[in-house]
């Protein structure tokens, strides 16, 4: 199973810039709320900046609730990585807390804007380390239905 990176982006392309430099497969949310998204079939980490108000309110971008409010896309969330600027404080990345929170997983990394390449090769160890580990805790079986699940898509 290779690692899976699910992803928002909105029209200033600053997510879809540090995705496409870490090379590994992504899947991008539509920015357009009447596009419907795939549903996702196999473990993954979400990539999402943060859009916070003073108060930190409507940091998550409606199209990543509209993704995540899907039981299975939510359940098969690994990890989020959140990004956002400095500017805003302790609302850095906020939009992190907030998943994180509300789906019961780990923030993973924190990274400014479209990152630096310090950010680019944290998050590709970190994703790979988390990748070997999750398919190590996979039982033998559900390997099998995962890559099974895979050919046949």
């Amino acid at each position: 199973m290779e690692p899976l990176i699910v992803y928002y982006s909105s029209p200033s392309l600053n997510t879809h810039r540090f995705v496409e430099k870490l090379g590994i497969q992504a899947i991008r949310i539509p920015t357009s709320m009447k596009v419907d998204m795939e549903q996702i079939k196999q473990p993954y980490v979400l990539i999402c900046p943060t859009y916070a108000d003073d108060d930190g309110s409507k940091a998550v971008p409606k199209q990543v609730i509209k993704f995540l409010n899907e039981p299975q896309n939510r359940k098969l969330m690994v990890g989020v990585i959140a990004s956002g600027n400095r500017n805003f404080g302790d609302k850095f990345a906020y939009s992190g807390d907030v998943i994180a929170r509300k789906c019961s997983v780990p923030i993973l990394y924190r990274f400014e804007l479209s990152g630096t390449p310090t950010d680019i090769l944290k998050v590709q160890t970190g994703v790979y380390k988390l990748w070997k580990s999750l398919e190590q805790t996979m039982s033998p079986k559900k390997q099998q239905l995962q890559k099974m699940r895979h050919r046949t898509q």
